[in-house]
């Protein structure tokens, strides 16, 4: 059998309100952040980038919404998988079903999984208990935070010195105003429990923005009220030029597996 890439790697396998999921490795450790697609989807998408469902060593999650949850339960019945969840998160998730290797952590205390520290944060969003985290190996970081309506002084600090970031980007302000969403939703988009404006995005990276930042990643467009150029194109101005690679994940294929 080949030997495995050893190189710290992370690849968005879906991202938008279809489902959202993203698979980190060490080579040794397999891990999704978020397991949003079906079971049969997630094992197509895993399959897709090289990778099987066998291999993972824990699902973790980051809130209750359905397009983060829907496949977490029937994988980890499916493959014996761990789901790292916090207690809030768990009861308020409706569609799990039983999970025999249930872990609980909390915001603000990091934890192990193999080799792969997770340090998980509080983020503000209309969600019982969301979290954001960073996951470091061999001295490299990636800091993930998607559906986040403000980048709060506490998630800028834990996403400080990431080498890639996983970031929300969801929707063009003018876009959403003009949009057919109803008025009430609009404000909760905008609200700082909704989601991030390219704009607060492109503002957020250039605070985040350092030398060893080395991949940009942004997630969770809206279909209805960004498109993938107006993200890229507000965001890159954020980076001042710098070589960091910037990617936009999408919602009906694997991204890039970018590696560390």
């Amino acid at each position: 059998m080949p030997k495995k890439n050893k190189s710290f790697s992370m690849c968005p396998l879906a991202s938008g309100s279809k489902g959202n999921s993203v698979f980190v490795s060490t080579g040794d450790t397999a891990v999704l952040v978020d397991a949003g697609l079906s079971g049969i989807e997630t094992e197509r998408r895993l399959s897709q980038v090289g990778e099987t469902p066998e291999n993972l060593k824990a699902i973790i999650i980051t809130h209750e919404h359905t397009d983060h949850v829907l496949g977490a339960g029937i994988l980890s019945r499916r493959f014996n998988i761990p789901v790292y969840i916090t207690r809030e998160t768990y009861g308020a998730c409706k569609r799990l079903g039983k999970i025999e290797h249930l872990q609980f952590f909390e915001c603000g205390t990091a934890f192990d999984i193999g080799d792969i520290r997770v340090n998980p944060f509080s983020i503000s969003h209309d969600a019982r208990d969301p979290a954001g985290m960073t996951l470091s190996h061999g001295g490299k970081k990636i800091g993930l935070a998607t559906d986040l309506g403000v980048a709060t002084n506490l998630v800028k600090s834990h996403l400080s010195q990431s080498n890639a970031l996983y970031l929300e980007s969801n929707h063009d302000p003018r876009m959403l105003v003009e949009g057919s969403y109803p008025w009430h939703l609009k404000q909760r988009i905008k609200s700082r429990t909704g989601h991030l404006s390219n704009q607060e995005t492109r503002d957020l990276v250039a605070e985040l923005m350092h030398q060893d930042l080395s991949h940009l990643v942004l997630a969770h467009l809206s279909e209805e009220n960004n498109c993938p150029n107006k993200a890229f194109e507000e965001v890159a101005k954020g980076l001042n030029g710098s070589d960091t690679a910037l990617y936009v994940a999408g919602p009906d294929r694997p991204g890039d597996m970018i590696r560390l």
